[in-house]
């Protein structure tokens, strides 16, 4: 039996909207700002273990947790830890962590990560892109 399908038409397509930059505020979640930001420190946690090679298993022995909360966190699964203690790894995992309060020129504020490679951790030369500093978000 030869099964048919139907090609969409003009009608049929997708409607597509543009988002607002913050998934999680697309969505309608609770704190949205608090969830991207939570997301944006565990990229980072996420990059410096792999950078490291570091095993699971090692990574929570320099973070203090359990090797299933690093798994956790692998997958961006950062829900159960707050910003704070995300910090806190990071720190552990030898970054400095600084937090910079300044006027906005916008009605509403907003929250942002950079990132800035260290000198020990030096990107390859086929990827210069790489190097200084990174705005994330």
């Amino acid at each position: 039996m030869t099964m048919r399908t139907k090609k969409p038409s003009a009608s049929r397509r997708p409607r597509v909207e543009k988002g607002s930059g913050n998934v999680f505020a697309d969505l309608g979640l609770p704190h949205p700002e608090q969830e991207l930001l939570k997301a944006k420190l565990t990229l980072q946690i996420y990059r410096l273990i792999k950078r490291r090679g570091l095993k699971q298993a090692e990574a929570g022995k320099i973070l203090g947790i359990q090797q299933p909360h690093v798994s956790a966190l692998m997958r961006n699964r950062a829900g159960a830890f707050s910003v704070e203690r995300l910090m806190d790894f990071l720190t552990a995992l030898g970054q400095d962590v600084e937090i910079i309060v300044r006027p906005t020129r916008r009605q509403h504020g907003e929250v942002s990560v950079v990132a800035r490679r260290s000198a020990v951790a030096r990107p390859s030369r086929t990827n210069r892109k790489e190097r200084g500093t990174r705005r994330i978000g």
